[in-house]
């Protein structure tokens, strides 16, 4: 077996092990067991499949002699790798099992999407188009990716706070306590329920519980939007080495400007305006779905400058 074929039975190796944990973080969610053999059997799938990853990228970056993101799939690839990392970070700093059991899906989505949609000549590692020839590779596309990593989490964090409040607001100033771990918040506000007829506790569960989302959330977009900031900065510059023009309004790069706004308004109104709950909420779940677009939707216009992102 070469390489390529090394490479894509890892990666299909990280898809199943991807599922595992998804059954397992699902399964321990269901029952509340904040220790539980289900657990840990799903946090080090989630390890393993990181450091498969890390060996693939690592693989293809000593074979090919470059930094292994010069074309979708190995963007997807370093996409899934990056998610991972931030939110086993994640997990170890709030102790957050909800986090996993909405993000592993996810993960396990992206994999899919590129070991199963993507044709075999599309997976091998290829030599650099004249474009990509060039020390802004590494700058520009890896804060781009670290961006969509860091602001995918942040907004399906604001996606379930408005799942959960069912779109209403909330006044979240009714409890300051947002440092408890969401996973601890979690677990006391469906225990309560649960167990206590009383309908005020189980109210202040899901208050604790919505703010600690809503602060993680903030926090979590807050990292990602610099990423997204200096990944569109060395892109200008890059295309200006490149193509002769620091913009020329290409799909990525209008959709990369509107995903910068979506996110500038986000973090402008809760510095500015003091904005939070509902009304932030909506703009970071805006904000998912307009990275999508811009990260994998343009791609199958097959039009613009980024030709080695095209689907086909």
């Amino acid at each position: 077996m070469n390489w390529n074929e090394i490479q894509n039975f890892l990666s299909n190796i990280v898809f199943g092990v991807l599922l595992l944990a998804m059954i397992s973080y699902w399964i321990n969610l269901s029952f509340f067991s904040e220790k539980s053999f289900l657990l840990k059997f799903g946090q080090a799938n989630t390890i393993f499949a990181n450091i498969l990853l890390f060996f693939i990228l690592c693989s293809r970056w000593i074979v090919a002699g470059y930094f292994p993101l010069s074309n979708l799939y190995e963007s997807l690839l370093f996409l899934t790798w990056t998610l991972l990392t931030v939110y086993l970070y994640i997990e170890i700093k709030t102790n957050s099992r909800l986090i996993g059991a909405i993000l592993i899906p996810i993960t396990l989505l992206i994999n899919g999407f590129a070991n199963l949609t993507l044709s075999p000549e599309m997976q091998k590692s290829s030599p650099l188009v004249p474009a990509l020839q060039s020390n802004w590779l590494m700058l520009h596309v890896s804060m781009m990716l670290l961006s969509y990593g860091t602001l995918i989490m942040g907004s399906l964090l604001s996606i379930l706070f408005l799942v959960i409040s069912k779109n209403k607001e909330i006044d979240l100033q009714l409890n300051q306590n947002s440092s408890v771990p969401l996973y601890n918040v979690m677990l006391e506000y469906y225990e309560t329920k649960i167990i206590s007829p009383s309908t005020t506790i189980s109210e202040l569960g899901k208050l604790k519980l919505l703010q600690s989302l809503d602060n993680w959330s903030y926090r979590i977009i807050g990292l990602g939007f610099p990423f997204l900031t200096i990944g569109i900065i060395s892109g200008g510059v890059w295309a200006n080495e490149a193509w002769g023009s620091y913009w020329s309004w290409d799909p990525k790069e209008t959709w990369a400007l509107i995903t910068w706004l979506v996110f500038a308004t986000y973090l402008h109104a809760r510095i500015t305006k003091g904005w939070e709950g509902n009304r932030t909420a909506i703009l970071g779940g805006l904000g998912f779905f307009v990275i999508w677009i811009c990260y994998l939707g343009v791609n199958f216009l097959g039009k613009g400058l980024h030709s080695y992102g095209w689907i086909s």
